[in-house]
């Protein structure tokens, strides 16, 4: 019973985060009608500039560590990139009003991971001062990339079926991870991750990206509130049954990971930090580089169903729900 109160005080306090504090001001002042806009070409450029603060970081840490460490959690992102599409396919197809295609190309989106819901995680831990390997950042594609070939795979597969084609027709890979690789928030992570091992980024990062990044992603998550209120009317439009899957799935997706996260704390020693980010990533759905891939990949499925899904019920429940739980439970799991 001490235990259970001690992670309800703890996911409580979290709720409280300052980063929270504005995704929601943003959704409570679009739904009382304000006229704040902020352009579009500074919410991408804030968004460059965390991914990049983030990746930097995280090279310079891949630099310090041990190979090894880092071969169990990738391997388990991998899976649970290509474990939450199998799940979704599945539990969306038994749904009502849910086309095939639809459910496919959501379960790819709740699949494949946001970099601003990781960088709002992080700057949560790093205000918990709760320890995590900087390298954890380097998990997004080996979750990202295999959730969206997943899904453009299985959509292909069963439209080929529809129309009757040959068994033998074979769906070509590597133009969906081509897409996924060019999408801007991995290009920036990636981009980060590769000035931060072949170059010294320690002085630019100290002294411009990090006392830039609590600002920047402060603005980012009153953005993200603002847009998630601004897509409930598009949700409307399609099956009600997306918005329950958009609240159950981030979570359910988290906890998977978590439970993945905590063997590797207990066989490799993944710090409790670590195994955060892991279900952060996994509970996270993809709001900047996965909806054009998808677009691409699976062009007859409905956007309003998979974006609308994402960004206006997705993402809020990932953020003010998800990182408070994960950070929660292992707080009181794992004593940190």
């Amino acid at each position: 019973m001490d235990a259970l109160m001690d992670f309800l005080l703890r996911f409580a306090s979290q709720l409280q985060s300052p980063t929270l504090g504005f995704l929601l001001g943003g959704m409570i002042i679009a739904a009382l009608g304000s006229r704040l806009e902020i352009p579009d070409a500074i919410y991408k450029f804030i968004v460059f500039m965390l991914l990049m603060k983030v990746g930097l970081k995280g090279g310079m840490k891949i630099r310090e560590a041990e190979l090894g460490e880092m071969l169990l959690p990738a391997l388990f992102a991998v899976a649970m990139g290509i474990l939450i599409v199998v799940i979704g396919r599945y539990t969306l197809a038994m749904l009502p009003s849910v086309k095939r295609e639809d459910g496919i190309a959501t379960a790819g989106l709740f699949g494949a991971v946001s970099g601003s819901t990781l960088a709002a995680a992080l700057a949560v831990l790093e205000a918990e001062n709760m320890p995590y390997e900087a390298w954890s950042v380097a998990l997004y594609p080996f979750m990202d990339i295999p959730a969206l070939v997943t899904a453009i795979v299985l959509a292909s597969v069963y439209l080929n079926k529809q129309r009757g084609g040959s068994r033998g027709e074979s769906v070509k890979i590597w133009p969906i991870v081509k897409e996924s690789l060019q999408g801007s928030a991995l290009s920036a992570l990636l981009l980060g991750i590769a000035l931060g091992l072949v170059t010294n980024p320690a002085p630019v990062y100290d002294s411009f990206f990090e006392p830039l990044f609590r600002g920047l992603l402060s603005v980012l998550m009153l953005v993200m509130g603002m847009e998630a209120w601004a897509r409930v009317n598009e949700l409307r439009r399609v099956a009600h049954w997306y918005a329950v899957y958009a609240v159950v799935a981030p979570l359910t997706h988290g906890l998977i990971a978590f439970g993945l996260g905590w063997i590797a704390h207990v066989t490799t020693g993944f710090s409790p930090g670590g195994v955060v980010v892991l279900a952060v990533i996994a509970g996270s759905s993809s709001d900047i580089s996965g909806p054009p891939t998808l677009r691409a990949g699976i062009p007859s499925a409905n956007p309003s169903a998979y974006v609308g899904a994402s960004t206006a019920v997705g993402t809020p429940v990932a953020i003010a729900l998800g990182i408070p739980l994960y950070i929660g439970l292992a707080q009181a799991l794992m004593g940190s």
